[in-house]
C-alpha cells in the first residue's frame, strides 16, 4: 500500500542536519507499517523495538542517556549490529518507556549519525504527563488515515489520479461518474489501512464494517486502559456525540447536547485527551477573516470531527446501500459526512491553517476558512450538485476575498466571484491558478 508520507521519510533520511523523527497519529493509521516498510526499502537493516511489548527495554532510559549504552542494549536485545550508515532505529510506542522521548535529545546532540524514528499512538497524551520533551531537537511527521488520492492508488486507480493531477477539467468531466462512485466508496470505507486492504482483497462491504467496528471497540478499550478513570465516561459520551452534532444544521459543538446541563469545564479534560491521541480534530470559529486567522480565534465556538470518515459512518451504523445508492432520509447526515470528508482531506495539505466563520445571528456560515500562502480562502461544502452558495455570497460581499471555493459534486467551473471545485478534487485546492 503506497503512502505519500514515504517520500517525506526519504527526504528526512537525506537531509543535512537530520534530527530524530517523531511520527504522530492515531492508533491503527499505519505508523508501524510505514516505519518498517521505510526501513526495508531504504536501509540494510532495521532495529525495531516496541516498548509496549518489550518489558526488558522499558527501563533502558531510566538511569542515564549514554548513547553507547543504549546502542549496546539494542544490539543485545535484537541481535542486530547497529551500523550508523545502514541501520534504521525504530522506537515504537515510545511513550511506554520512561525517558525514551527525552533520549532523542541526546541522540541529536551526541550521536547525530544514527537514523532514529519514533512513534506512539498516545504521544500527545504522554507529552502532558510531565515528560521532559526535547523541544527543538526532533522533527515531526503527522500521519493520518489514507486520503482520497491515496485511496485511488490503493484501488489501482493510478490513471484516474494522474488525470486529476493534470487539472484537465474537460477530460476529468468525462470520467466524473467514476470519480463520484469511488468517492462514495471512500465515504463508506474511509482511510484506515486495514479496512482498505480488506476491501481491496475481498471486495466485501460487510467485512469492511466488521473491521471498522473492531477498531472502534479497540478505541473504547484505550479509553479505559490509558485515560484517567474519572474522565473515561465523559470521553465516551463526547466521542459518541460527534456524529449527531455534525448532523445538526448548526454544526457548532454544544456540550449541553452531550448531556443536559453540561458545561465546557465538565468536558475540557476529556476533549483534550481525544485531541492529544489524534482521534478528534477541533476546528475553531474566527470572528473575521484577518491574517493571521489565529488572532481572531473564538475558543468557545468550535466544531469537532473524528479522524476518519469511514469510522464516522460506522459509528452511525450507516448502511452501504443508503450511502452508495442514495436515500432521501439520508440527506441530513450526508452533509455531515461530506464536511467530515473535506476536513479529512484539508488537514493532509501542508501549511494549511483551518478555521470556520459564521455571521452574527447565524445568518451565514462558511464551513471552512483556510489560511494559505498569505491568503484567506473561504470554502463552502455542498453534499451534492447544489449550486446555491448563499453563505459564500454573503461572505464575499462583506469581505471581498481574492479566492472563494464552493466544493460539490458539480463539475469544475470558474466564475467571477467563486470557483466550484469537485469534491473528489479537493486535494487540488492549492494547485488552482
Amino acid at each position: 500500500m503506497e503512502r505519500i508520507a514515504m517520500k517525506e521519510l526519504v527526504s528526512w533520511k537525506n537531509k543535512p542536519g537530520r534530527k530524530p523523527l517523531i511520527i504522530r497519529g492515531a492508533r491503527q493509521v499505519g505508523k508501524t507499517w510505514l516505519m518498517k516498510e521505510f526501513g526495508k526499502n531504504e536501509y540494510s537493516q532495521t532495529v525495531y523495538v516496541n516498548f509496549e511489548s518489550s518489558k526488558l527495554l522499558k527501563t533502558l532510559f531510566v538511569d542515564n542517556f549514554d548513547i553507547n549504552r543504549i546502542i549496546t542494549a539494542l544490539q543485545i536485545e535484537t541481535g542486530i549490529q547497529v551500523n550508523p550508515d545502514n541501520t534504521l532505529i525504530v522506537f515504537d510506542e515510545i511513550q511506554e518507556a520512561e525517558g525514551a522521548i527525552t533520549s532523542l535529545k541526546y541522540f541529536y546532540e551526541n550521536a547525530p549519525q544514527y537514523h532514529v524514528i519514533a512513534a506512539g499512538s498516545l504521544l500527545g497524551v504522554a507529552m502532558h504527563k510531565h515528560t521532559s520533551f526535547p523541544v527543538g531537537k526532533v522533527e515531526f511527521l503527522d500521519l493520518y488515515p489514507l486520503h482520497y488520492t491515496e485511496f485511488l492508488i490503493a484501488l489501482d486507480q493510478q490513471p484516474l489520479l494522474n488525470l486529476l493531477k493534470s487539472n484537465d477539467w474537460t477530460l476529468i468531466k468525462s470520467f466524473k461518474e467514476r470519480y463520484i462512485q469511488l468517492l462514495r466508496q471512500y465515504y463508506y470505507i474511509g482511510g484506515m489501512p486495514e479496512v482498505i486492504l480488506s476491501y481491496r482483497t475481498q471486495n466485501d462491504f460487510k467485512e469492511v464494517r466488521n473491521i471498522q467496528k473492531r477498531i472502534l471497540t479497540a478505541y473504547e478499550h484505550d479509553f479505559s486502559k490509558h485515560a484517567p478513570s474519572d474522565i473515561v465516561p465523559r470521553i465516551r459520551m463526547l466521542w459518541n456525540a460527534i456524529p449527531s452534532q455534525l448532523a445538526k444544521e448548526n454544526k457548532k459543538f454544544i456540550y449541553g447536547a452531550v448531556k443536559p446541563g453540561s458545561r465546557a469545564k465538565d468536558y475540557e479534560l476529556a476533549l483534550s485527551w481525544l485531541i492529544d491521541c489524534g482521534l478528534v480534530h477541533k476546528v475553531c470559529k474566527v470572528s473575521k477573516p484577518g491574517i493571521p486567522l489565529k488572532a481572531y480565534e473564538d475558543y468557545n465556538a468550535f466544531k469537532l470531527f473524528i479522524h476518519d470518515v469511514g469510522l464516522m459512518g460506522a459509528m452511525g451504523d450507516l448502511d452501504v446501500r443508503t450511502l452508495i445508492e442514495g436515500n432521501v432520509i439520508f440527506e441530513e447526515f450526508k452533509g455531515a459526512l461530506t464536511e467530515q470528508y473535506v476536513l479529512q482531506q484539508l488537514i493532509t495539505i501542508p501549511d494549511l491553517v483551518i478555521y470556520y466563520w459564521s455571521a452574527e445571528r447565524s445568518i451565514a456560515e462558511i464551513d471552512f476558512l483556510i489560511q494559505y500562502s498569505g491568503e484567506v480562502i473561504p470554502i463552502e461544502v455542498k453534499a451534492e450538485e447544489n449550486l446555491q452558495a448563499k453563505s459564500l455570497k454573503t461572505f464575499c460581499q462583506k469581505y471581498s476575498p481574492k479566492t472563494a471555493i464552493r466544493t460539490s459534486m458539480s463539475d469544475f467551473r470558474k466564475e467571477n466571484w467563486l470557483t466550484n471545485l469537485p469534491l473528489y478534487a479537493i486535494s487540488e485546492l492549492t494547485q488552482l491558478d
